[in-house]
């Protein structure tokens, strides 16, 4: 129901919730090298500082330097000022750097739970609405409405497929170019525009006969592309569930249809737009749409975590709904103010339903979501080892990292660090067609 402050999640869910494992597995080029930074930056940090308040800071300093892109350049067209280009890479650094140090800081102080992966994840949907905005802005991409629209909806796609991916496996995987390769690709692209200019952009290759702007468009899509087919190859390779299902036991093509209910009405609200919606107010469009998007990932994170079957249908749908209507009637309303209620709805439906689920989670585990109680001396602080796990680890390498992300791997002064927790087999791969 909409705004309403019942539970959300079921106690079945919750219970489910409690029992989760984190599995990662893989690493990117970049992460070995940010490792010493983000391990000594890290003790730097109070032991009383809670994880998730280092997350919601990092995302709220990322999300205002974008909007500070968005104010002066609503259009994606005009020129911003060089210092909002630099502010904006300073921005989202600390973002980087507070997401990769948080689940640093968890072990530390003993803190883990299920409920600061879910945070992280649900930080990570709303970050990449800002990001891809924000680069779009840089090189003044505005000025090929389509190029932008592919850019942002593909980067949401790529962030829905990696968690699509986890819930048929059981496991993230990380790629050798990935989450902090693309993070520094973005910063780089907002130095360029600070030091010479958005305009140094618009330079035409030669040979190619394209705008400059076009090339990391190009190379940024092509990217996806290949990420998004080696997400679709485990997807169809069967999940771990019964018959080759989901971690649910669902169809492991059960989530595109949530997702297409988001990106197919988009896309035709601005193909059918008689007033050029989209192409006039771009930021606007893809902002209200993003936030559509990140309610839609956070769910598929819940039913991942939870083990349970995702609901087609969402009341974030309401406000693509508003647009979606308000054109079949010959646009009855002015559209620009209906994109607006648009905006403001699925943001307001998106942060209601994060409250209410970390309401619950908070309660069911009888934590705090901004404040801890450190407690350095447990054994997941320790991060030590025990014998079986470490022989496994030797001969494994990828176990030793499969149950953290590269770039949260357990904080430890100790040379083998590794949590606690058992590595869960997930590469294991069955028939699953029968799941189709």
């Amino acid at each position: 129901m909409i705004f309403s402050s019942a539970d959300i999640l079921s106690p079945a869910q919750l219970k489910k919730l409690k029992e989760h494992k984190y599995s990662a597995s893989g690493s990117s080029f970049l992460d070995p090298f940010m490792q010493p930074f983000w391990n000594w930056l890290v003790k730097k940090f109070p032991l009383w500082l809670a994880p998730n308040l280092m997350t919601i800071a990092g995302l709220v300093i990322n999300i205002f330097t974008s909007l500070i892109l968005v104010f002066y350049s609503p259009d994606a067209r005009h020129e911003a000022p060089r210092w909002a280009f630099l502010i904006c890479a300073v921005g989202l650094f600390v973002y980087q750097t507070l997401d990769a140090c948080d689940g640093k800081q968890a072990r530390r102080t003993g803190s883990s739970s299920p409920l600061g992966e879910l945070f992280d994840h649900g930080c990570d949907s709303m970050s990449t609405v800002f990001v891809s905005l924000g680069v779009c802005i840089a090189v003044q991409l505005g000025a090929y409405p389509a190029w932008m629209f592919f850019q942002c909806f593909a980067a949401f796609a790529l962030f829905y497929c990696a968690h699509w991916q986890t819930y048929v496996s059981g496991t993230l995987r990380f790629g050798k170019f990935d989450v902090t390769e693309a993070q520094f690709t973005v910063m780089s692209i907002h130095l360029v525009s600070a030091v010479f200019g958005p305009s140094i952009w618009t330079t035409r290759l030669p040979f190619l006969h394209v705008e400059l702007r076009l090339l990391p468009v190009i190379i940024a899509l092509s990217v996806s592309a290949v990420m998004c087919y080696s997400n679709f190859v485990i997807i169809l390779s069967g999940g771990v569930g019964k018959n080759g299902s989901t971690v649910a036991g669902t169809s492991v093509l059960s989530p595109f249809i949530p997702m297409g209910f988001v990106v197919i009405p988009a896309f035709i609200i601005y193909q059918k737009s008689t007033t050029g919606i989209y192409e006039h107010h771009p930021c606007l469009y893809i902002l209200a749409f993003g936030m559509v998007v990140a309610k839609v990932t956070n769910r598929l994170v819940i039913a991942h975590m939870s083990k349970s079957e995702m609901d087609y249908f969402d009341s974030v749908l309401v406000g693509p709904g508003m647009l979606f209507l308000n054109q079949y009637f010959n646009t009855f309303f002015k559209e620009y103010i209906v994109l607006w209620l648009c905006l403001v709805y699925s943001t307001s439906d998106l942060l209601h339903y994060c409250t209410i689920v970390c309401s619950q989670i908070c309660n069911h585990m009888n934590i705090q979501m901004f404040r801890i109680t450190p407690n350095p001396n447990s054994s997941q602080a320790r991060s030590i080892a025990s014998p079986t796990q470490k022989e496994e680890a030797e001969s494994h390498p990828l176990i030793a990292n499969e149950q953290v992300p590269p770039h949260e791997q357990p904080f430890s002064d100790s040379p083998t660090p590794t949590e606690d927790r058992p590595p869960t087999p997930t590469d294991t791969p069955t028939q699953g067609m029968t799941a189709l």
